[in-house]
């Protein structure tokens, strides 16, 4: 069984409240438009695993350190993450095709700011968009996830809400 923290969007945004939410996870992943690095180093305090993909706004050592798309292996789910993919209905170009080849369960993408949860019946497989993180974009209430991962099931969902104004350290 793994607990995972998902997170997208945060555009340089640290909120203290990352580690309490976070806190106890196994994995935390970061579906892309990280911004700083820092971000990704202070989430590598929080849990041993650390996995993220770029986002469009990411340069640098983010891209250097963070692919575009990333396909790994949780317990026996296999996932797919990316910034932009789309969702079930409007995929971007080729991605149905390859969540179907590669047989993924768990499709993990950011970019829009607009939190899904979403199944898809066509290709068999759960999408996930947290949302965004960070205060950057138009949305009015910050979001992030947990999860947990146990052999094929994916369950125990939850979504946590972080207030807008900024209360907080970048």
């Amino acid at each position: 069984m793994k607990r995972i923290g998902l997170l997208s969007d945060t555009h340089s945004c640290w909120d203290d409240r990352f580690q309490l939410h976070l806190g106890g996870c196994d994995e935390i992943w970061h579906a892309g438009d990280v911004g700083c690095i820092d971000v990704i180093r202070r989430l590598e305090s929080i849990a041993p695993v650390v996995r993220a993909v770029s986002g469009n706004i990411d340069h640098g050592e983010v891209c250097r350190r963070c692919p575009e798309l990333l396909e790994f292996k949780v317990e026996d789910v296999d996932v797919l993450m990316t910034h932009i993919g789309g969702y079930p209905g409007r995929y971007s170009r080729g991605m149905a095709e390859l969540l179907r080849r590669d047989g993924i369960k768990l499709m993990v993408a950011g970019h829009s700011h607009i939190l899904r949860v979403m199944y898809d019946k066509q290709l068999g497989l759960l999408h996930l968009n947290p949302g965004a993180a960070g205060y950057a974009g138009w949305q009015k209430v910050r979001t992030l996830m947990r999860f947990v991962i146990d052999g094929q099931d994916i369950r125990d969902l939850e979504v946590i809400e972080l207030a807008r104004q900024r209360d907080v350290i970048k």
